[in-house]
């Protein structure tokens, strides 16, 4: 089993040296505040998922089988036929955003609300 030191080793020359600031190794489309900006507001624009950053909190959610599968031919159908490479923690991060700005500008039409009442 690998040592704490190899799993989070620089990945890159002179990683080291540079400071403890987090490096976004895939920018964002359309991102331009930096990572560790707060929580915009409306009048701000859209909020956006923390991309490929650290993070510090970590979130353990149950899915079935059937569900993993989905997740991963989306995860693959994203790389093979649109170029984006990213990973299920990416994915997940990217949906949830987008749910939640669903909900937060379209309130009780949103398709969270709509999907949670009907079940």
């Amino acid at each position: 089993m690998p040592s704490a030191d190899d799993l989070f080793r620089p990945t890159r020359p002179g990683a080291e040296d540079e400071s403890a600031q987090p490096v976004r190794a895939v920018p964002d489309a359309g991102q331009t505040q930096p990572a560790d900006a707060g929580a915009e507001t409306s009048e701000q624009g859209p909020k956006r998922p923390s991309g490929r950053v650290r993070h510090d909190e970590k979130m353990t959610v149950y899915v079935t089988a059937e569900e993993l599968l989905e997740l991963e031919h989306a995860r693959l159908t994203l790389r093979s036929k649109h170029g984006v490479a990213l990973d299920r923690g990416r994915l997940v991060r990217e949906a949830v955003a987008i749910v939640l700005a669903d909900l937060e500008s379209n309130g009780e039409q949103s398709a969270l609300v709509r999907r949670l009442a009907e079940g």
